[in-house]
């Protein structure tokens, strides 16, 4: 792309970003018809067409194809989705190394636990989860999925948007890493137990409002089984690589 065009549709995002961030967009508003926006900053269509690709991309705009009242791009700021896949390209792409991001999750999810230490937070949905983990013959990728369930209701309880949607991202670009793993684990009753137990514990000293038992605890469970992955998946691929030999 010439370095003219991109200059042109970063305009266009500049643009858009200073009208969300003066009031002048807002959530379920619909952009500036591409013809008109293109027209008064003084680019191509083409360019408009690439900055709303961006946008759509990063979860900030969901685009409509046809005419009438809901044609066009309109704003819906969810960037959930713009930051797991971000995430998940820099970790396939060894741009993020995993155990950089497991230990960005110790740190966010120390926090979490902290907070919600401190707090008066609804953990409805927490327990709810709980009980679910509980359930007799549960497939393991049903108590993964919980799993993953478990973690992100505690980031989204705490309040922070932030922690809440970089969670989101990371354990979305480790998720077929983590269940590689598992599925190499050889006594899962044990682990799905062990699992179960630490998170209840967690929610405990949350109750308990012990801010530095819940983050202690947190940060062991998540320490703890992302090495126990790891080993799994070492020993199959020197496995594999013998068996090759």
């Amino acid at each position: 792309m010439p370095d003219s065009e991109l200059r042109a549709w970063q305009v266009v995002l500049e643009r858009i970003e200073g009208d969300l961030r003066e009031g002048r967009l807002a959530p379920g508003d619909r952009l500036t018809p591409e013809r008109e926006l293109a027209s008064q900053l003084g680019v191509g269509r083409s360019s408009v067409r690439e900055a709303i690709r961006v946008l759509e991309v990063l979860g900030v705009v969901r685009t409509a194809t046809g005419s009438g009242p809901s044609a066009g791009a309109m704003i819906v700021t969810t960037p959930r989705g713009g930051l797991a896949a971000f995430l998940r390209l820099q970790v396939a792409a060894s741009g993020f190394p995993l155990d950089d991001v497991v230990r960005t999750r110790i740190v966010l999810e120390g926090d979490v636990a902290e907070t919600l230490a401190a707090s008066d937070a609804d953990l409805t949905e927490v327990h709810g989860i709980l009980d679910a983990m509980d359930a007799e013959a549960l497939r393991r990728e049903d108590f993964l999925a919980l799993d993953a369930r478990f973690h992100q209701a505690l980031a989204e309880a705490s309040g922070n948007a932030v922690v809440a949607a970089m969670m989101a991202g990371l354990r979305s670009s480790i998720e077929s890493y983590t269940q590689s793993g598992a599925a190499l684990l050889e006594d899962w009753e044990s682990t799905s137990a062990r699992l179960r137990a630490e998170h209840r514990a967690v929610v405990e000293a949350v109750a308990d409002g012990d801010a530095s038992v819940a983050r202690d605890r947190i940060r062991a469970h998540i320490a703890g089984y992302s090495a126990q992955v790891a080993v799994a998946l070492g020993v199959h691929a020197t496995k594999r690589e013998a068996d090759a030999a």
